[in-house]
């Protein structure tokens, strides 16, 4: 058994009722248990100090904390399966160097090997994004196995990966482990990350077809997905004078510019962040959810805000604000985004880069911040296993990557600075 089964086999111990109750989950306990589990995940102590010993040491990430996705592409699409993965490698030392060129970083996912035949994605393509994809690639050419490149902030990177969270033995996991690979110069290195994903956008809370007859036609149903996606078409034909109806499969981000895909949109029309939160926001209120995000947001089950902050009490909307704050069409989406600096106040300390996102800031040595730290919604220790491994891996212990000797080959004696000029 490899360690991606096992983390299946570990994280199905009680998968749908331990996420199913949003909030009500004992956090400290959840994070105790995804703790244990992770010592089962990755190697015990002895194991990981080895980590330590070895020249090079690889770090990776995904840089949201969760990728959603649609199941069913035949009548609409919100988001194709598209994931990043992001690598630097680092050649230890007492002075630590980063691997800038001349490496091979190869990516792939033990247990969950293709995508095909696992959603309909690929039969519209066409229709969707106007071109003709193999199965298994993705809308920038890799696929389920492949090659990060190099970019140019000192970051390996593997872009549109079409990762689904059901995995090739049936079972549902949108936390599954990459294994990431590098060589260099002769050298080798491994590590394990979490590459999230899921496909549980719950418009079926809201929506659903009672009546399958619209002026005398019978609609096509195959299942409940149907009734939901088509539920939602046939009010928005109704509400704003569209003919979504007769455009099948629609990108919504076709009408809505939506940074996230890169597109433009209509001019008039608000943006996809926008458009949907606006929306929604006086709606979800009528739903019995503890976190209202969740109604849209990987989810009840899913539980995609999992981090360190959950465990602290801070919940979605004291980062981002009410969803009428979010839906304003005066903010960018996935630019105007909150800063760890709004918080957190260290004398000495510096947070993200001028300009920049976490997910893009380069902290101590030109390393990424979320190299230590990991995505964002999935700052270490999270109360989910599998977001721990690789810290278990590198350092013996969950959390932020903090052990000097992870990249130096002995512990400096000035302590840490957590500034970019060191």
């Amino acid at each position: 058994m490899d360690l991606g089964e096992l983390a299946m086999s570990r994280s199905n111990f009680d998968f749908e009722s331990s996420r199913s109750t949003g909030f009500a989950i004992a956090l400290p306990a959840a994070l105790a248990c995804a703790v244990a589990w992770c010592l089962a995940l990755a190697p015990p102590p002895a194991a990981a100090a080895k980590q330590s010993d070895p020249p090079l040491t690889l770090l990776a990430f995904n840089d949201l904390g969760m990728h959603c996705m649609n199941h069913n592409f035949g009548n609409l699409c919100i988001l194709p399966p598209y994931n990043n993965l992001h690598a630097q490698l680092i050649l230890r030392g007492e002075s630590p160097q980063l691997i800038e060129e001349n490496a091979v970083i190869n990516y792939s996912f033990p247990g969950n090997t293709v995508s095909n035949t696992k959603t309909n994605f690929w039969n519209y393509t066409m229709q969707l994004f106007g071109v003709n994809l193999p199965p298994n690639v993705g809308l920038t050419g890799n696929g389920m196995t492949g090659r990060l490149i190099r970019e140019s902030n000192i970051d390996w990177v593997a872009t549109g990966i079409p990762i689904t969270p059901l995995r090739d033995d049936g079972t549902l996991q949108p936390y599954d482990l990459a294994t990431v690979t590098a060589s260099y110069n002769g050298m080798t290195a491994m590590t394990r990350t979490v590459v999230p994903v899921s496909w549980e956008i719950s418009c079926n809370l809201c929506h659903g077809l009672k009546n399958t007859k619209i002026k005398g036609q019978v609609l096509p149903l195959s299942g409940e997905e149907d009734k939901v996606e088509l539920d939602i078409l046939r009010k928005h034909d109704k509400m704003h004078k569209t003919n979504l109806m007769t455009q099948r499969p629609v990108l919504c981000a076709k009408c809505h510019a939506d940074p996230a895909l890169g597109t433009n949109g209509v001019p008039g029309v608000s943006n996809m962040s926008s458009a949907m939160h606006m929306s929604h926001a006086t709606r979800v209120n009528k739903l019995t959810l503890a976190n209202k995000c969740y109604a849209c947001h990987p989810g009840v089950k899913t539980l995609c805000q999992r981090d360190i902050h959950i465990q602290r009490g801070v919940a979605c909307t004291n980062c981002h604000g009410s969803m009428q704050a979010v839906g304003d069409p005066n903010r960018k989406p996935w630019v105007d985004e909150p800063k760890c600096g709004d918080c957190h106040h260290v004398s000495g300390h510096e947070y993200e880069e001028p300009g920049k996102l976490f997910k893009n800031s380069r902290g101590h040595g030109g390393i990424l911040c979320a190299t230590c730290h990991n995505s964002p919604h999935a700052i270490t220790p999270t109360t989910n296993p599998e977001d721990n491994v690789q810290a278990m891996m590198h350092q013996g212990h969950a959390g932020v990557i903090d052990k000097c000797t992870v990249c130096h080959t002995r512990t400096p004696n000035d302590p840490f600075p957590h500034r970019r000029d060191d």
